[in-house]
């Protein structure tokens, strides 16, 4: 039961060519965001489709593979962990940021 804590699965399409980041510990980190889509019929019957967009953090070997194969409009899947962090803005006020940190990605479609 443990495996199923703090456990995120989404299927989605990229939204911005990904950010690769080289750190001075010889590290990448891959930050990207990811649409998801849910599809419905309104009470008139019309089609209805709602979008949350998420941010994807990836590290290591997960960043190499997001470096060298996932590119905007890509169909992905991400399995992973929430992570909120807060930091201060310029102006004194707190922002808190959800990110999913991936530990998997599959990469689906053809686009």
């Amino acid at each position: 039961m443990s495996t199923i804590r703090n456990h995120v699965q989404l299927i989605g399409n990229v939204g911005q060519e990904p950010t690769i980041t080289n750190l001075e510990s010889g590290k990448k980190v891959a930050r990207f965001s990811l649409a998801t889509n849910v599809h419905y019929k309104n009470t008139k019957g019309e089609k209805q489709t709602d979008t949350d967009w998420h941010t994807i953090v990836a590290w290591g070997k997960t960043a190499e593979i997001i470096e060298k194969y996932v590119e905007k409009g890509k169909e992905v899947g991400v399995a992973g962990k929430l992570k909120t962090r807060t930091y201060t803005m310029d102006d004194g006020n707190q922002r808190y940021v959800t990110e999913v940190v991936a530990d998997e990605i599959l990469l689906l479609g053809n686009k």
